[in-house]
């Protein structure tokens, strides 16, 4: 077993509660070291983390294993079977409330404008 392949197992079955549903699939092609990642359905959430923190940290630490080796290295998290369906919009399938706002915030959104003191107050008044 190459030395990425051990460091991406070891590191997830750390995160897991199934650690022995963890497998790790290595491919070598022209661009590189492809590593597919199978977890338990009900782990994916800790591999993928909150809006994909957890992915991006361990893709990030692969590509300095990677780097150590004069390899470039890339992480496919296979979706487990019986996993969540992804529809267009999100809430359709029953998902939170966060992941929608995650998807659909743009960055494009502006803040609205604070109220004058005098507005608020006037609010306040019943």
């Amino acid at each position: 077993m190459q030395e990425d392949q051990q460091f991406l197992e070891s590191v997830v079955k750390t995160l897991v509660d199934n650690p022995d549903s963890v497998n790790v699939n290595r491919t070598v092609d022209e661009m590189g070291v492809l590593l597919t990642l199978d977890v338990h359905a009900d782990d994916m959430g800790k591999i993928i983390g909150r809006s994909g923190n957890t992915a991006k940290a361990i893709r990030t630490l692969l590509r300095v294993v990677g780097m150590k080796n004069d390899a470039r290295v890339n992480l496919k998290i296979n979706e487990p079977e019986g996993g969540r369906v992804v529809t267009e919009d999100p809430t359709e399938a029953g998902g939170d409330d966060d992941m929608g706002e995650a998807m659909s915030s743009g960055g494009d959104e502006v803040a609205p404008e604070p109220k004058s003191l005098d507005d608020a107050i006037d609010d306040l008044k019943i």
